[in-house]
């Protein structure tokens, strides 16, 4: 029960007002880090998935039956998505699979989608491995090649860096593997890796790194981890008076980046999927729904990322014209050009999502928009 977290307590969400309520409800099942120091990307992302199956219900649901999704939370713990997945598989019978968790979370549930026949869509793990050699695994974000190129890049020209000291957390597949593509990228562009430090999740003293980053001499530093040791890394830094640019990728984007880091994550930059700041009808909509919906709250890229996977496995679930998950998993396949909050989405060979990065910086305590970068 401790790991189960249902809306209201109830086993599902039926949010259909239509008449598909008379249906069995489709349920989808969800597993997010809901609580745990990776809570704002779970909760961010179940709040999209709320959203959008509060809309399609609105409109009558799927196949003439209401969504309805069964929630998990993973605790931010190492083996606990493999527990509540093979629950939602088994038990719950659910339709498809959704997790905004990180990459290390998703790829506990990849091999279970896999061996059930059961597509599951990650929303926000970036890891090339997630999907790799796997027919039933898709995603709805870019991946981690394509990121660690968009830092590269953006150190070596807008950044105008020659030397870069890299931070990678060791403890997570999401920060090796972009370090990885990053350093690559990086030195194909002429920039050197002039230091290269490690830490792990969970880590609060980085002094030592510092301090042999600042003995390099290094024109920026490049933190591949998430929110809460980027912020303390970047607080540690500036007090050790490093003052050349900072960034990272979208392990950055949460509150709580600014939240812990304050004036020390001032002009700081990082990747996302999407800026709330968009003018796009469809961003600027997404973005007053949500707000409406939660207390004047904006939205970072998780949200939207979760509530555009939930709007394409619907869609693929009425192109299908059934749940079966062979059919299912073909239909998700064939998705080209799906019109979404974080831009159009292609589904390429590899189950990837096809789409453009923006540059996020912290201005005045809030994250504004710097560029966006295509494929």
């Amino acid at each position: 029960m401790r790991r189960t977290l249902l809306l209201s307590l109830a086993l599902f969400v039926p949010l259909s007002l239509s008449s598909a309520t008379a249906a069995e409800p489709i349920k989808l099942g969800e597993i997010e880090p809901l609580t745990g120091k990776e809570a704002a990307f779970g909760q961010q992302a179940h709040r999209g998935v709320l959203m959008a199956i509060a809309e399609i219900n609105a409109r009558g649901g799927v196949l003439g039956r209401p969504l309805a999704v069964v929630v998990e939370d993973n605790q931010s713990k190492s083996g606990d998505s493999a527990t509540v997945a093979k629950k939602l598989l088994s038990r719950d019978k659910v339709v498809a699979l959704l997790s905004g968790g990180t990459s290390s979370n998703c790829l506990e549930v990849a091999p279970l989608a896999e061996a059930a026949r059961i597509p599951f869509v990650a929303t926000t793990a970036t890891a090339p491995e997630v999907t790799e050699k796997r027919a039933y695994v898709f995603r709805s974000c870019f991946i981690d090649p394509f990121q660690g190129a968009v830092l590269a890049t953006f150190a070596t020209t807008t950044l105008r860096a020659k030397r870069v000291a890299l931070l990678t957390s060791v403890s997570a597949s999401y920060s090796v593997g972009l370090s990885k593509v990053f350093r690559e990228k990086l030195t194909t562009l002429g920039g050197v890796i002039a230091a290269e430090q490690k830490y792990s999740e969970g880590d609060k003293d980085f002094r030592a790194q510092l301090t042999a980053i600042k003995a390099a001499k290094v024109d920026a530093i490049a933190i591949t981890g998430f929110y809460t040791e980027a912020a303390l890394i970047c607080k540690q830094a500036r007090d050790l008076g490093l003052t050349v640019p900072i960034f990272g990728g979208d392990g950055w984007e949460a509150p709580e980046l600014i939240e812990i880091g304050g004036k020390a994550v001032e002009g700081t930059y990082y990747a996302s999927h999407y800026s709330s700041a968009s003018t796009a009808p469809e961003v600027r909509e997404f973005v007053k729904k949500y707000r409406a919906r939660y207390n004047g709250e904006t939205p970072d890229s998780m949200a939207p990322l979760a509530y555009d996977a939930t709007f394409i496995v619907a869609e693929a679930i009425t192109r299908a014209g059934t749940t079966d998950g062979p059919k299912l998993r073909d239909a998700l396949a064939a998705t080209k050009n799906f019109p979404g909050v974080t831009g159009r989405t292609s589904i390429d060979a590899q189950r990837n999502a096809t789409k453009s990065a923006v540059m996020i910086t912290v201005q005045n305590g809030k994250p504004t928009y710097v560029e966006t970068i295509d494929p």
